[in-house]
């Protein structure tokens, strides 16, 4: 399964949160929309290590989801 690399940005912190997660980007699409449309105070997602991370929705100001670049192991020639 591929990884996805998540950036959420929260309104009022200068750094973006970072996480890489097994969830499918549509998962994670759909538990935000939900969130938002809902009201919902928070919602969760689960990074590839396990932990849980939960963000305010009313600290949201944008979310970015893309597949994980491959991390390359050893040296080599560009």
């Amino acid at each position: 399964m591929l990884n996805v690399e998540v950036r959420i940005g929260v309104k009022g912190a200068p750094r973006e949160l970072s996480i890489e997660s097994a969830q499918a980007a549509d998962e994670i699409q759909a538990i935000v929309d939900a969130a938002l449309k809902d009201g919902t105070p928070s919602f969760s997602l689960v990074d590839e290590k396990g932990r849980r991370v939960i963000v305010a929705t009313d600290k949201l100001a944008y979310i970015e989801i893309a597949e994980a670049d491959s991390r390359r192991v050893g040296f080599g020639a560009i």
